[in-house]
C-alpha cells in the first residue's frame, strides 16, 4: 500500500501504530506488541457496539428435524443400550441428516419421561447418556426428537435480542427463564414459538459449542431463517474469515474508511501501558470521536433526537378563542383559527 493511503491491512494497521508512536518497526518484540495491540482494539471496537455494525451482522438458516417412530424400541433396566426392532436410525433422511443423532431426545412406551441419545453406531444400536431407570420395556413404540440444535460456527449473538427468528416467529428468552418455563420440553408440535441459546465446552475443551433450544420441540422439518453477530472480525487475503488478524496481507472487515480508528485504540492503550496519561487521553478522545462519527454515519433511518412541538392543546385553544380564561384569541381573517 501506498504511504499516502487510507490503512488498509494488517501490516499497514500495526506499521502506523509503531510509527506514531516512534518506535523501530524493524524490533520483532516491538512488533509483536504493536500487533496485540491492534488485535485487542479490533475485538474492543466490536464490543457492544457490534449491534450497530451492519458488517458485523450475518444471516443462516437451519433445518429442524422431523420426529422419528418408525419401529419399536427395547430398553433394559440399569442399562444405557437401546435395540432397535425394524427401525433406520443411522440412515440419512431426505436431508442428509441421520433419523437419530447424539444430543437427541427420546421417549419409550408410555413414559412422559425423556433420555438423552449419547451415540449411534447402527440402524438398531443406540447409547444413552444415563441409565434407563425404568421397567424393561421390550419392543415398545417410541418417539424420536430433536429440541437443539447448532448454530452458525461464527455466531456470537443474535441481531435482535428478543426474537430468534422475525419469519418464523419465535420468541427469544434466556436460559434461566426457558427452564423456568419448559423444565421438562418433552410434547413435540408443528411449529417452535420459543427459544434459547446454550453454550456447551466439552470437558478440556475451553471453545463453547453454540446451541439453540426450542420449545415446543418441532415435530417436522422447518426451515428456519436467523440473524446474527459474527464472531470473525478478519479475513485472509485467500478470503477465510478468522477472529483475529495475524498475517500481514489480513484485513479486517471493518469498511476501509474506518480502518484508522483501530490505530487511535491501539495508540490509547500503547500510552496508558507507557504510563503516559496525556497522550493516552489524547488518543481515547480521537478514538472515541471516530466511534460516535461511526455510529452516526451507520444508523441510516434510525430514530434521532428531534424538535417537535405539542400542537394539540394549542390548535384545541385556537379553534375556541372566546373559551377558557387563558384563551381570549381572535383575529379578523380566520388564519389564526386555521393555523397558518
Amino acid at each position: 500500500m501506498s504511504v499516502t493511503q487510507q490503512t488498509t491491512t494488517f501490516a499497514d494497521l500495526y506499521t502506523a501504530l509503531m510509527n506514531a508512536v516512534r518506535s523501530d518497526t524493524s524490533i520483532t518484540a516491538t512488533s509483536n506488541q504493536a500487533k496485540r495491540a491492534i488485535n485487542i482494539a479490533l475485538q474492543d471496537m466490536h464490543l457492544g457496539f457490534d449491534y450497530k455494525f451492519p458488517w458485523a451482522e450475518r444471516s443462516a438458516r437451519l433445518i429442524t428435524q422431523a420426529q422419528y417412530t418408525t419401529g419399536t424400541c427395547t430398553a433394559t433396566k440399569g442399562s444405557t443400550t437401546l435395540t432397535g426392532q425394524s427401525t433406520a436410525w443411522n440412515t440419512n433422511n431426505d436431508f442428509t441428516v441421520k433419523n437419530m443423532r447424539a444430543n437427541g431426545k427420546i421417549k419409550i412406551g408410555g413414559s412422559t419421561v425423556p433420555y438423552v441419545i449419547q451415540s449411534v453406531s447402527s440402524d438398531t444400536a443406540a447409547v444413552l447418556t444415563s441409565k434407563f431407570t425404568e421397567t424393561t420395556e421390550t419392543e415398545q413404540t417410541y418417539l424420536y426428537y430433536e429440541d437443539e440444535y447448532d448454530l452458525a460456527s461464527d455466531f456470537l449473538r443474535p441481531v435482535d435480542l428478543r426474537r430468534f427468528s422475525t419469519e418464523a416467529n419465535i420468541d427469544l428468552i434466556s436460559r434461566t427463564e426457558f427452564r423456568r418455563r419448559f423444565p421438562s420440553n418433552s410434547v413435540p408440535s408443528s411449529y417452535p414459538s420459543v427459544a434459547c441459546l446454550n453454550d456447551f465446552a466439552p470437558s478440556g475443551n475451553t471453545t463453547p459449542i453454540r446451541r439453540v433450544q426450542f420449545s415446543p420441540p418441532p415435530s417436522i422439518a422447518q426451515n428456519i431463517p436467523y440473524t446474527y453477530i459474527t464472531s470473525n472480525l478478519a479475513v485472509s487475503s485467500a478470503g477465510v474469515a478468522a477472529a483475529n488478524l495475524s498475517g500481514d496481507t489480513d484485513e479486517p472487515i471493518i469498511p476501509l474508511r474506518y480502518r484508522h480508528a483501530l490505530v487511535y485504540h491501539a495508540l490509547a492503550a500503547w500510552y496508558r501501558d507507557k504510563k503516559d496519561d496525556t497522550r493516552s487521553a489524547e488518543a481515547k478522545g480521537e478514538y472515541t470521536d471516530i466511534m460516535l462519527r461511526i455510529v452516526g454515519d451507520v444508523e441510516v433511518g434510525g430514530v434521532r433526537p428531534r424538535i417537535q412541538p405539542r400542537l394539540g392543546p394549542y390548535a384545541a385553544r385556537a379553534r375556541r378563542p372566546w373559551s377558557g380564561s387563558n384563551s381570549r384569541r381572535y383575529d379578523l381573517n380566520g388564519k389564526f383559527d386555521r393555523m397558518e
